[in-house]
């Protein structure tokens, strides 16, 4: 697609300034460990097996992980979300880097975008999209065509079914799909599995809490275009 932005998804445009301003506390330092059961050190510790000097942050959040993994020295940095409030809060996070900002839709072909990345991220960006997770997945077919050869999709997405959920995290989740916060009700680990399978030769998936980590690679298809 073209750089401009589209309309905003409902869980997209939750992320105001304001919203922004409290996120860190709210999901990296409470959701996290109290809800989701998946403390945030495990999060940023798959950043740090997996960046490249060559790296795609897609859905930013407030650059938190970023700000804090262990690049490469001389790294190149990208960033891609499809709401201009994150990619703003990150950019500034992490200006140290000098990153390029996509404005970008991913549940639709990317275009304009003219460089590979040896290393890819999207952390807790597919609970966050519309549909089932054999929808969702369309993501991997188009970032695939941004993939650089050898290189390596990583990130991690809380799951509904398959996983261990605390009540806790279940009434949670029932309000955030409510109000489309989330968009994963029928998300499961299996389906999430198969999805990476069918795509990808090399397929790594550890569940943390009700929190799946994953890293891919090898892709077995031609990137969407």
């Amino acid at each position: 697609m073209s750089l401009q932005e589209t309309k905003d998804h409902d869980s997209q445009s939750v992320y105001s300034p304001a919203t922004l301003a409290i996120y860190d506390t709210l999901v990296l330092r409470i959701s996290n460990p109290t809800i989701w059961r998946c403390p945030t050190p495990r999060i940023l510790a798959l950043y740090d097996r997996h960046v490249s000097d060559h790296h795609l942050d897609v859905g930013v959040g407030t650059g938190w992980y970023l700000d804090r993994c262990r690049f490469p020295a001389g790294v190149r940095l990208g960033l891609m979300d499809l709401n201009r409030n994150a990619l703003r809060s990150a950019a500034k996070r992490v200006e140290r880097y000098s990153p390029i900002s996509h404005v970008a839709d991913v549940l639709q072909p990317i275009r304009g975008v003219d460089r590979t990345y040896a290393s890819i991220s999207l952390v807790y960006l597919l609970h966050c999209l519309p549909g089932d997770i054999a929808e969702k997945a369309i993501v991997f077919d188009h970032l695939v065509s941004l993939l650089a050869p050898g290189g390596t999709m990583f990130g991690a997405t809380i799951l509904a079914e398959g996983v261990v959920r605390s009540g806790m995290a279940t009434k949670l989740m029932a309000f955030y799909n409510r109000k489309g916060i989330f968009g994963n009700a029928g998300d499961r680990l299996d389906d999430l599995r198969r999805e990476l399978d069918v795509r990808f030769g090399k397929v790594t998936i550890e569940v943390v809490g009700c929190v799946a980590l994953f890293s891919v690679s090898e892709p077995k298809r031609l990137p969407v275009v």
